[in-house]
């Protein structure tokens, strides 16, 4: 990593996964750095960072938040695959516009927005695919639907009020202190519940969760208004994909589970996911689907994305190699601590 671009950082969601890499990293190399989230984190206070307990729903805890800094990483999102429009889109879409004008007001120089693949994903396989995939027509859930509106606001800023802007689109984001990802694939096959989609070759790219915050790092340092980075988009995954169920099988061998075992066709799959939409949707009943049509696609299909733009740009690459990330993982996972609840939505 070259010289810092900036001094002073605010990281909103900064206690969750990916945002509280973003900070150790920060804190690593000698930034100040100032954290806006919902909750208590101790880790942040271990850290030393300043912390501000807000909801970037809120313009003026955001407007607050962004006073005296150079920089802004947002990554404070909601995810998953089930909830009401409202939930997903005031805090997944409003809550960026809110970012955005507070930055544009408090005169940051950059915005580095954490966005998701998903927001170009149309329901088809997307083997290679770069970043001149267009956003589709139509989504498949709320979420996908309200990054890209999130997404699409941050470019569109780009050089207003002298504002540089950037969208990172993260893939699978896994490893150590994962509270979604990892402990949903293992409390589904604990109980039983987990099943291979397809006939299990598909293939998909991942992001470790270090080499996914460095590269907010690396690309907020080459940030600024008349660079390549202004106003575009970037996957941001290892360069190569994994077979997707291999991949679940060997997280699940770290946590001394069996590998999957029991399977159901992606069209099957499919099928299951609209019905019990529907069901959810006119009964209501309460918590999520097992199945729907957006998870379905996800499991069963390949989507995995070109790199080569990131690497272009702004140096991207990893820090950490895959193998040395699943040993971390298995580390974590073994760790005696209390045990995980998970989040969010597989």
């Amino acid at each position: 990593m070259g010289s810092p671009a900036m001094s002073h950082a605010l990281v909103t969601g900064g206690g969750g996964f990916l945002g509280l890499y973003i900070v150790e990293q920060l804190v690593a190399r000698g930034d100040t750095v100032r954290v806006l989230c919902r909750g208590k984190y101790p880790r942040l206070g271990e850290l030393g960072v300043e912390s501000i307990s807000g909801d970037i729903r809120d313009p003026a805890a955001v407007a607050s938040a962004c006073a005296g800094v150079d920089t802004v990483f947002h990554t404070a999102a909601v995810s998953g695959i089930w909830g009401s429009w409202q939930h997903y889109h005031g805090i997944n879409s409003r809550g960026t516009e809110n970012v955005i004008a507070a930055c544009r007001a408090q005169h940051v120089a950059r915005l580095v927005y954490t966005s998701s693949p998903s927001v170009i994903y149309d329901g088809q396989d997307h083997p290679g695919a770069n970043e001149s995939l267009p956003y589709p027509t139509s989504y498949l859930c709320h979420y996908p639907h309200s990054k890209a509106l999130a997404e699409q606001a941050v470019l569109a800023a780009n050089a207003i009020d002298g504002l540089a802007t950037t969208a990172l689109r993260p893939h699978l984001i896994w490893g150590p202190r994962d509270s979604h990802l990892v402990p949903r694939l293992i409390a589904r096959a604990q109980a039983g519940k987990l099943r291979r989609v397809g006939p299990g070759n598909n293939l998909i790219s991942m992001s470790y969760v270090e080499n996914a915050a460095h590269a907010h790092l690396l690309a907020a340092e080459r940030l600024s208004p008349d660079s390549h980075l202004a106003g575009q988009a970037y996957f941001i995954n290892e360069p190569e994909p994994v077979n997707l169920w291999q991949w679940i099988d060997e997280l699940l061998a770290l946590a001394k589970l069996p590998p999957v075992q029991k399977s159901i066709s992606r069209s099957m799959a499919y099928a299951a996911g609209a019905l019990l939409e529907t069901a959810w949707h006119l009964l209501p009943l309460a918590g999520e689907p097992p199945m729907t049509r957006f998870l379905a696609r996800q499991l069963g299909g390949s989507h995995y994305y070109d790199v080569g733009k990131a690497a272009r740009d702004f140096d991207c690459k990893a820090i950490v190699s895959v193998d040395e990330g699943m040993q971390r993982l298995g580390r974590d996972l073994n760790s005696p601590r209390l045990p995980l609840v998970p989040d969010g939505n597989l």
